[in-house]
């Protein structure tokens, strides 16, 4: 029932998988993308802090001491500008960096090497205002809108967890001196990012888990699906099966022609048969005419008989050549000594010198 209704009932295949991989459909959490940026960038902030303070203290105190008594003019303006730019890129460039890094081993972590500019392609059927309906109010909107709120809820619990716990010392910190009071301050946001961290962290894993999920269903096939794509991968049966004939009956034409001009055909004595041919004037060794097995090698030993071309027991000798050799080539040279006592043995039986 599910195959006459077209319901995508199968798991993705490779090839289906490596083709949305290719337009960049790919499962992953903006979230936990997000919530790796935010670790990194406190870990930053805590490492680079005190030098990012006494930095911007540096700047104050050169903007202030600078000499404002003149008028203002552009350039002045313009040097001073400059030189706090300056030490602020200075300042800031670690936490920049450390924080695009971040953002890199985000999408990384989930979605490994990729690079593909089909996202950027227009697709102008998004702009169907139905389509754009279904996905306003669909599982996935649904889902992200849920999400949203179950983040907003937790940031709240959380802060007025750890306000609520600090609020005597935030009361007594009128009588606290200023390093005092920024070191509470310091240690009180600490903590609100720790705790805000792993609440997210957990949040991020379980969307990221959805989001595979949701990608899997996505990609789902249906039984028609799954079969075109076997068809377009391995050949139509119908298709290959001609193929095999005709490659058969080529094969057949050629025993059909080589095996009558062969001097001994060596079997195994039923699954394999080779026919050898040996010119000492044009050949510097005998050479297989032709090899077969099962039915082929049973064609070979019938039109030897019509023949009456001598046909030699010889299984070990037979799977060897079988095996080793190819139509066409001579025979290897650990094979000289076996197949002359046999050509030696013929050519007595048919009264030639040896």
């Amino acid at each position: 029932m599910a195959e006459q209704l077209g319901e995508k009932t199968e798991a993705p295949t490779p090839k289906r998988k490596k083709e949305a991989r290719g337009k960049g459909q790919v499962p992953k959490s903006q979230d936990l993308a997000s919530v790796i940026v935010l670790a990194v960038s406190v870990i930053a902030i805590v490492m680079f802090g005190g030098r990012l303070l006494e930095g911007l203290a540096g700047i104050t105190r050169a903007v202030l001491d600078s000499d404002t008594t003149g008028p203002l003019t552009p350039a002045g303006v313009v040097e001073t500008t400059t030189l706090v730019a300056k030490r602020a890129i200075a300042l800031s460039w670690p936490l920049g960096l450390a924080a695009l890094l971040a953002s890199w081993l985000g999408q990384f972590m989930q979605v490994g090497w990729l690079f593909t500019l089909k996202p950027l392609e227009p697709k102008f059927d998004r702009l169907n205002p139905i389509s754009g309906t279904k996905r306003l109010f669909g599982l996935r909107s649904a889902v992200k809108s849920g999400v949203n709120i179950l983040k907003l809820l937790v940031v709240v619990t959380v802060a007025a967890l750890v306000i609520g716990s600090d609020l005597g010392e935030l009361a007594a910190m009128a009588r606290l001196g200023t390093l005092a009071s920024f070191v509470l301050m310091g240690r009180m946001v600490l903590e609100l990012a720790a705790l805000l961290l792993l609440a997210m962290l957990a949040i991020a894993l379980l969307d990221f888990a959805y989001q595979k999920w949701q990608h899997t269903q996505d990609s789902k096939m249906t039984k028609h699906e799954v079969k075109d794509e076997r068809k377009s991968m391995e050949g139509d049966a119908e298709t290959k099966a001609r193929r095999q004939r005709m490659a058969r009956e080529v094969l057949l034409q050629q025993i059909q022609r080589d095996v009558p001009r062969a001097d001994v055909i060596v079997t195994n004595p039923t699954h394999f048969a080779v026919a050898l041919r040996y010119d000492e004037k044009t050949m510097r060794a005998p050479v297989v005419l032709a090899k077969g097995a099962d039915f082929l090698a049973l064609r070979i030993r019938e039109i030897a008989s019509a023949h009456r071309i001598p046909i030699i027991e010889r299984p070990p000798l037979a799977r060897a050549l079988y095996h080793n050799v190819e139509v066409g080539q001579a025979i290897s040279p650990e094979h000289y000594e076996a197949v002359a006592e046999i050509l030696a043995y013929v050519y007595r039986m048919e009264g030639r010198a040896a």
